[in-house]
């Protein structure tokens, strides 16, 4: 243990997940969410795409078990902490944070919901774009379409892949 790993503790085992949420932010940054799928390039259609792919992860580690469920909070810590230093960013004050960053965390579970729903076959990957991303106004029926096949393709894509892939930072396209 180095010096000052004695005297400042251990370091934040969230660290380890850095990789993985920067490949979710990245993948949620694509052109295509935003050009061919009509995804508002806004803050808030921003914060969509980044939930939803989360929430993709997400319900990948749930399907693990106990091997998911640290990883799991671990990876909702760094959403969460992403949300709250972006809207300080953007100018929201300390008071009203908590508000919002509660908000934030209502709408990440409302996408595991449908998303779940969806990867169950309870209802299609449209219904939860629909709802969950442009909030019941696609800007057209192709759009919707396009972003529902590219989350369920995506979705088929992370449960694929290899938990310690997934972990290493490695969000399949």
């Amino acid at each position: 243990m180095s010096f000052l790993q004695r005297i400042f503790g251990r370091t934040d085992p969230r660290r380890a997940y850095d990789p993985l949420y920067r490949a979710i932010v990245a993948a949620a940054r694509e052109p295509g969410w935003y050009r061919e799928g009509g995804v508002p390039d806004t803050v808030g259609g921003r914060f969509d795409m980044v939930a939803a792919i989360t929430a993709l992860v997400l319900l990948r580690l749930e399907s693990e078990g106990d091997a998911g469920r640290e990883p799991s909070v671990l990876l909702t810590e760094l959403f969460v902490d992403d949300m709250d230093s972006s809207l300080r960013q953007i100018g929201i004050g300390d008071y009203v944070v908590g508000k919002h960053v509660g908000r934030m965390m209502g709408a990440l579970g409302g996408r595991l919901t449908a998303l779940r729903a969806a990867r169950a076959g309870e209802a299609g990957f449209a219904a939860a774009a629909r709802r969950n991303i442009y909030h019941d106004s696609p800007p057209s029926e192709e759009a919707l379409a396009w972003v529902a096949g590219r989350l369920e393709r995506l979705s088929r894509a992370i449960d694929a892949q290899p938990l310690d892939t997934l972990l290493a930072g490695e969000v399949a396209a």
